[in-house]
């Protein structure tokens, strides 16, 4: 199977995202495949749950649940050279990605790391990074790093699941930036309370998974196509822009299917391709 070709990728992405660096008005988007989302504002980057590499193409290519990449890679991680912050929402490969992760912390010695804190002791393992390098969060708690204040909020996946002293497994991230409102949902279903959680937020932009909950994939599940359109308009959302599609063949959708909801709920939304970018203003 060809793989579906990026809108643009490698040296003529990063000429993209470094010819913006210095507009003043308005922040930018690009879709960097599955989860991840690069936020650029005023020169800062933030990097929402990159997985840019074949770690769980290769992991299960053998076994009864094989992970066939659909799309080419955006870039190589090693060349993200301007990342000040990058989250991890939970602890599965596709949002903690050691083969995506160790070469973007090789070259961003400063760069600050958002998890959830009930997973520290799992992500540092997986990383073999000291103990006190990640920045851990709650929901409900929020911290400000280079102009960038992010708060943490619940996420199902498929449960509201905490670990023993009550923090959250699974979470996702509103974040606040020059007067603007992100919300990056992580991997997450359609939970009791989530507009309520959402809604006074008034999120400029929300970043809302598509490919949906079916037990046979034998994976954990998200929001079908029909629910991230309703969510977007329940939260009033000015822009949705769907991701968690279009990267392995078993556990996808596709992004029409979530435009004919969204037309019909009139949630104003974006498709991406692969390496696109977006500027919001």
């Amino acid at each position: 199977m060809s793989l579906i070709p990026a809108f643009q990728k490698d040296e003529t992405l990063l000429q993209d995202i470094f010819s913006h660096s210095t507009v003043e008005e308005g922040f930018g988007i690009w879709w960097l495949g599955q989860s991840g989302f690069l936020v650029q504002f005023r020169g800062k980057h933030l990097l929402f749950d990159p997985y840019l590499s074949d770690s769980l193409t290769v992991k299960y290519a053998a076994t009864d649940k094989p992970h066939t990449r659909m799309s080419e890679r955006a870039i190589n991680p090693a060349k993200l050279t301007m990342i000040d912050i990058v989250t991890s929402s939970h602890n599965h490969t596709d949002h903690l990605d050691a083969e995506t992760l160790l070469p973007l912390i090789a070259q961003n010695p400063n760069i600050q790391f958002i998890i959830p804190e009930a997973n520290r002791a799992f992500v540092c393992e997986r990383l073999a990074c000291a103990m006190d390098f990640p920045v851990g969060l709650n929901d409900g708690e929020g911290i400000e790093i280079q102009g960038f204040k992010i708060i943490g909020v619940p996420a199902a996946h498929n449960a509201l699941e905490r670990d023993n002293l009550g923090r959250c497994k699974y979470m996702g991230f509103v974040v606040e930036f020059g007067g603007y409102r992100v919300y990056h949902s992580g991997d997450t279903l359609w939970y009791d309370g989530m507009v309520e959680i959402l809604k006074p937020f008034e999120v400029d932009v929300a970043f809302l998974p598509i490919n949906g909950n079916k037990p046979e994939r034998k994976v954990a599940g998200n929001l079908n196509a029909e629910e991230a359109a309703r969510l977007g308009k329940e939260i009033r959302a000015k822009l949705v822009i769907p991701h968690h599609y279009h990267m392995f063949s078993f556990n996808t959708e596709e992004p029409q299917e979530f435009e004919k909801y969204a037309d019909l709920y009139q949630t104003p939304h974006q498709i991406l391709e692969i390496g696109q970018g977006v500027w919001i203003r």
